[in-house]
């Protein structure tokens, strides 16, 4: 009888559909990725491994559901503060979180969309010798326009004064966001760069107890590398839990 009503229950139904939409497992679309087939493979989708035509997100089943899983701990567990990722590219996870507080009828928090909406930046070796290299902004299918990402939230009709989306590189925003705290951050940037300016404008903001979820630290070695060095230099040694093969999160002290 439990079972059968935890199923029913509608806001698990509501937020169990709304998972499977952002990442497009109903219909299944095919890989926009070069170096994969151009086939729709459920597995791939499962982990996140794909770069999907159409669907909200490429977090694949697995981090989508843990977002979803920490949001909603941190409203029943009563942390205070907002929620807020890093690079969102078509919205997907963003839309998540704002679905979570639809579905628990939480009236005081908001989620924060930031992103340059124009792709990544060039890397800046000479203060990031890490990033070195790296290509990411030559991927044009990574530039997701603000209004795009508006218009994804509009088709869940989630897009409100609830949400707010901060424009231009993590550089010259994030240490300027007229946000109190926050219950829950994640990041993915991909790049040294942008972790580490996230990890450093948006960690001291962190409510006790509250999560960190980091979406690149398996698949991309800068993202790993600037993660630990500031774990390192702040001490943090609060263990990290893996999601996927590349996701991890932690909850802070």
């Amino acid at each position: 009888m439990d079972k059968i009503s935890h199923m029913t229950d509608p806001r698990t139904l509501y937020l169990d559909l709304i998972s499977k939409v952002i990442v497009n497992t109903i219909y299944g679309d095919p890989n926009d990725n070069e170096w994969l087939d151009r086939v729709y493979d459920p597995e791939l989708r499962q982990e996140g491994r794909d770069w999907p035509q159409v669907a909200h997100s490429m977090a694949g089943i697995r981090r989508i559901e843990n977002t979803r899983e920490l949001c909603e701990r941190a409203i029943l567990e009563g942390i205070p503060g907002d929620f807020i990722e890093t690079g969102v590219w078509r919205g997907g996870t963003c839309i998540l979180m704002r679905a979570v507080l639809e579905a628990h009828g939480d009236p005081g928090r908001h989620v924060w969309c930031c992103n340059s909406f124009e792709g990544l930046p060039p890397p800046d070796p000479e203060l990031y010798p890490v990033d070195a290299g790296d290509v990411y902004h030559t991927y044009k299918e990574l530039a997701i326009s603000l209004e795009q990402v508006q218009a994804n939230f509009a088709c869940y009709g989630l897009l409100d004064e609830r949400t707010r989306f901060v424009k231009g590189f993590f550089r010259d925003t994030l240490h300027k966001l007229d946000a109190e705290c926050f219950s829950l951050i994640r990041l993915d940037g991909d790049m040294y760069e942008l972790t580490i300016q996230a990890l450093e404008a948006l960690h001291p903001k962190l409510s006790s107890g509250g999560f960190v979820i980091i979406d690149d630290y398996g698949a991309v070695p800068s993202c790993a590398r600037a993660v630990d060095d500031f774990r390192a230099r702040e001490g943090i040694t609060a263990p990290m839990e893996v999601i996927d093969w590349t996701g991890v999160w932690w909850r802070n002290a």
